[in-house]
């Protein structure tokens, strides 16, 4: 039996990974997401550039990209799909979440 993703990838997640990595200008193995405590609801997302692997870490790859999964974060992140929205007024990774039970108004921030 095949092992699900924690992390589910849109396109357009990935298009814009791959224009991140592309611009970086150093070698990356991928993009690594992670949880941290802050925000006005409790938790926030993070995402940065990833250069290794670390032990226990989840990796998704999907779409030609790699997303490293911090493992304090899987429980927060199981069933998430990972998007990217742009629009007039703002661009960023969005994240669909079905563990959320709450989101703050800005939107920056959710507690489970």
């Amino acid at each position: 039996m095949a092992k699900v993703a924690p992390v589910q990838i849109t396109d357009a997640a990935a298009e814009r990974i791959k224009a991140l990595l592309a611009k970086r200008g150093k070698e990356s193995v991928g993009v690594r997401v992670g949880v941290r405590k802050g925000g006005c609801s409790g938790l926030a997302y993070t995402i940065e550039y990833a250069d290794d692997i670390q032990k226990f870490e989840e990796v998704v790859e999907d779409k030609g990209v790699r997303v490293i999964i911090d493992p304090k974060a899987v429980l927060y992140l199981i069933g998430t799909t990972m998007d990217f929205e742009q629009d007039k007024f703002k661009s960023g990774f969005v994240f669909v979440n079905p563990n959320e039970k709450g989101r703050c108004g800005c939107g920056e921030s959710f507690h489970v």
